[in-house]
C-alpha cells in the first residue's frame, strides 16, 4: 500500500502537542498514530450517528449493542458489555433505553438466578434488518477514498495492533516483528 502524500501542515492539534512535549524523550511517531487513530474513531461514529443512526433514534453504543446480538446471538450481560466495549452500568442503562423500544428482552434463567441473559426481539431483528445496509452504505463512503488493496491492507493492520493490545492487557509479550 502506498500512502497518500503527508499534507504540508499538521493538523492544528497535532502540532501543538509536537510543540508542547518536543522536548520530552517521547516517541512523536507513536503519539501521532494513536492520537489520529483516536480522531478517525471519534469521526466514524460522529458520522455514523448524524447519518445514520438519528433516524433510528440509536446511538452508537445502542447500535452497537443490537449489532452484537443480531451477529453473535443472545448472551449474558458481563459478555455483551464486554463485546459491545461498554461497562456492564452503561450497558444496564442501553439496555434499558432498547428494551423499552421493544428491541431487546433480559431473561433471568430459572437454572441460574445470578445470570441474565439478553436476546433481540422479532423487532430488534427487524430494525437491524432495516438499519444496517444504510449502515453499511455509509461504512462504504467513509472508505472510498481507499482501493479494495488500501482497505485490505488497512484491515490487516488494525488487526495487528488490536491483537497488540489485547496481548499487552493480558501481561503477554508482544512480538512485533
Amino acid at each position: 500500500m502506498t500512502p497518500p502524500p503527508v499534507p504540508p501542515l499538521l493538523p492544528t492539534g497535532e502540532e501543538a502537542a509536537r510543540k508542547r512535549v518536543g522536548d520530552l524523550d517521547v516517541d512523536l511517531p507513536s503519539m501521532a498514530a494513536v492520537s489520529n487513530l483516536f480522531r478517525v474513531v471519534n469521526a466514524v461514529r460522529n458520522y455514523l450517528e448524524r447519518n445514520v443512526l438519528r433516524d433510528y433514534n440509536l446511538t452508537f453504543s445502542g447500535f452497537t449493542t443490537l449489532w452484537v446480538l443480531w451477529v453473535m446471538g443472545s448472551m449474558e450481560t458481563r459478555h455483551l458489555a464486554a463485546e459491545a466495549a461498554v461497562t456492564k452500568g452503561t450497558l444496564t442503562g442501553i439496555l434499558k433505553t432498547l428494551e423499552d423500544r421493544d428491541l431487546v428482552e433480559r431473561v433471568t434463567p430459572e437454572t441460574d438466578r445470578r445470570l441474565t441473559l439478553v436476546h433481540l426481539t422479532r423487532k430488534g431483528e427487524r430494525r437491524m434488518r432495516q438499519i444496517y445496509p444504510r449502515f453499511n452504505a455509509a461504512e462504504r463512503e467513509m472508505t472510498a477514498a481507499l482501493d479494495q488493496q488500501e482497505r485490505d491492507e488497512f484491515v490487516a493492520t488494525l488487526r495487528h495492533l488490536l491483537s497488540a493490545i489485547e496481548g499487552l492487557e493480558q501481561g503477554q509479550a508482544v512480538n512485533y516483528g
